[in-house]
């Protein structure tokens, strides 16, 4: 997810991308804890997401 994509969401696009990620990365969690993931690495590319997204959220709420 690039972050001139985001820029252009409204506040609640913004807010349901950032509780679809949460979900996402509770599902991620939750593979990782019975040993079902096999790519670790998507664990980070959604906590990165979720960063850039609420990153985005708070620039919104700044202005």
């Amino acid at each position: 997810m690039k972050l001139s994509e985001l820029r252009t969401k409204t506040r609640d696009d913004l807010t349901k991308e950032l509780e679809a990620l949460l979900k996402a990365q509770f599902g991620l969690r939750m593979q990782h804890a019975t040993q079902q993931l096999s790519n670790t690495s998507q664990k980070r590319k959604v906590r990165r997401d979720i960063a850039r997204v609420r990153t985005v959220l708070r620039e919104k709420v700044k202005r």
